[in-house]
C-alpha cells in the first residue's frame, strides 16, 4: 500500500502553488476581505474556467474533472497557505458532497454542472441554536406539501451563506427525533421564505451568515427521512478536507515565523539563533508533520470511501486543529507585538486557526468521537 502522492499529483500541487502565490498575495487577500462579496469573482472565474477547480472531484458525467478527494485536498491545502477568502470550501467541500451523497441521479444531473463550472455557489446549512454538528442538533422542520417540502427554522454560522446562490438545508420531518426523519433539501438562496443575514465572524477570510426559513419550498435530495447517513458522511469528508486546508495554513505560519526569526535582531544577533526560538520552531515542525500524516491518511480514506473514514477524519481534525493553533500562536509569539497588527499576516492565520478549530466541532469533541469509534 503506497500513501505517497503520484508524480502527477505533485506537479498539480506545484502548479497550484504558483497560481495562488501569483493571484493571491497578501495584498490581494486584504483587498478581497474588503470586497462586498468577501472574495474575488474574477479569481473565482479563473479557478473554474482555466483550472476546473470547482469540479475537481465531481464525476465527468456531471460536468466535473473526475478526480478524487486527494486532489481536492491538495487544492484546499494550497488555498490554506495563502488564507484565500473564497466560498470554495463551502461549495466544493460541503454542499457538492452533500448532493453527491444524498441526491438522486436526476438531481445530480441537474445541480452539479452549475457547481462544477462555477456559475453556482452552494453552501450547507446545518448548525442551529443547539450548537451540534450532527443530526441530533437539527430542529428545523420540513413539512410535506405536495411535491415539495416547506422549511421552517433558523440556521446559524452558515459558511459563505450570504454568497451562496444555492442552499442545501438539513431539516427533519414532523414528529421525528434523533437520526430518524432527517432530510437534506436543495433550494435557491433567494427563494421566497429565505432570509440571509451576514454575521460578523472572528475569521474575516471565511464569511458566515444566519439563514431564516419561513415556509420556503425545497426539493428533498433523495428519499425524505433517510438523510442522516448522507449527512454524516458529508461531515466526515468535510472534516478530512478542512484538515488539509489547516495543514497548508500551519505550514505557512511556520514559514513566516522562521523567516522573521532570521532577520529580527536582538542583542546584535538574529533571534533565530537563540535556543528558545529554535525550540519553538522545532516543536511546531514536529506537530505539523504528525498532523500532515493524519490529514493525508484522512484524504486517502475519503478517496477509498471505506469504513476507515470515520476514525481517520476524527483523528485528522483533532491533530490538525491543534497543530494549526500551535503554529499560529508561536508565529505571533516569535513576531512579538508586531504579529498582532493588521499589517502583519500572522494574525490572519491565528484567526483562521481559531475559526477552523470550531468548525464541525473542536479538537476535544473529535477526540471524544474517535475514542467512541474505537470503543475505548
Amino acid at each position: 500500500m503506497n500513501f505517497a502522492f503520484s508524480e502527477e499529483q505533485e506537479e498539480f500541487r506545484k502548479m497550484l502553488r504558483r497560481f495562488f502565490e501569483e493571484k493571491a498575495p497578501q495584498t490581494e487577500v486584504r483587498r478581497m476581505l474588503e470586497a462586498p462579496q468577501g472574495h474575488d469573482p474574477d479569481l473565482w472565474g479563473q479557478m473554474a474556467g482555466e483550472l476546473g477547480l470547482q469540479g475537481i472531484h465531481i464525476p465527468e458525467a456531471y460536468g466535473g474533472q473526475g478526480f478524487g478527494f486527494l486532489e481536492l485536498g491538495i487544492v484546499l491545502e494550497e488555498m490554506g497557505r495563502v488564507s484565500l477568502p473564497s466560498p470554495y470550501f463551502a461549495s466544493a467541500a460541503l454542499a457538492t458532497n452533500a448532493i453527491l451523497n444524498a441526491g438522486s441521479e436526476a438531481q445530480k444531473q441537474d445541480l452539479l454542472p452549475g457547481l462544477a463550472n462555477g456559475t453556482e455557489i452552494a453552501s450547507l446549512a446545518l448548525l442551529e441554536a443547539a450548537g451540534r454538528w450532527d443530526a441530533q442538533g437539527i430542529a428545523a422542520e420540513a413539512r410535506p406539501e405536495g411535491d415539495v417540502l416547506r422549511l421552517f427554522g433558523t440556521k446559524e454560522l452558515v459558511v459563505d451563506g450570504s454568497t451562496a446562490t444555492l442552499l442545501v438545508v438539513a431539516a427533519r420531518l414532523p414528529d421525528s427525533a434523533g437520526e430518524e426523519g432527517i432530510v437534506l433539501c436543495a433550494l435557491p438562496a433567494d427563494a421566497p421564505g429565505v432570509s440571509v443575514e451576514p454575521l460578523a465572524a472572528m475569521d474575516p477570510t471565511r464569511r458566515q451568515a444566519r439563514v431564516r426559513l419561513d415556509g420556503a419550498a425545497a426539493r428533498p435530495l433523495g428519499e425524505p427521512g433517510r438523510g442522516a447517513a448522507p449527512l454524516q458522511k458529508t461531515l466526515l469528508q468535510a472534516a478530512a478536507l478542512l484538515s488539509a486546508e489547516m495543514i497548508g495554513g500551519a505550514e505557512r505560519a511556520l514559514d513566516l515565523a522562521v523567516a522573521y526569526a532570521k532577520v529580527r535582531v536582538q542583542f546584535a544577533r538574529p533571534i533565530g539563533s537563540f535556543q528558545a526560538i529554535k525550540h519553538k520552531a522545532a516543536d511546531v515542525l514536529l506537530e505539523l508533520e504528525l498532523a500532515r500524516s493524519a490529514a493525508y491518511y484522512a484524504g486517502w480514506a475519503a478517496d477509498e470511501d471505506g469504513p476507515e473514514l470515520a476514525e481517520a477524519a476524527h483523528l485528522a481534525k483533532a491533530t490538525c486543529a491543534d497543530a494549526y493553533m500551535k503554529a499560529a500562536t508561536e508565529c505571533i509569539q516569535i513576531h512579538g507585538g508586531v504579529g498582532f497588527t493588521w499589517e502583519n499576516d500572522a494574525h490572519l492565520h491565528y484567526k483562521r486557526a481559531r475559526g477552523s478549530d470550531i468548525l464541525f466541532g473542536d479538537a476535544a469533541s473529535h477526540r471524544a468521537a474517535l475514542a467512541a469509534a474505537l470503543d475505548v
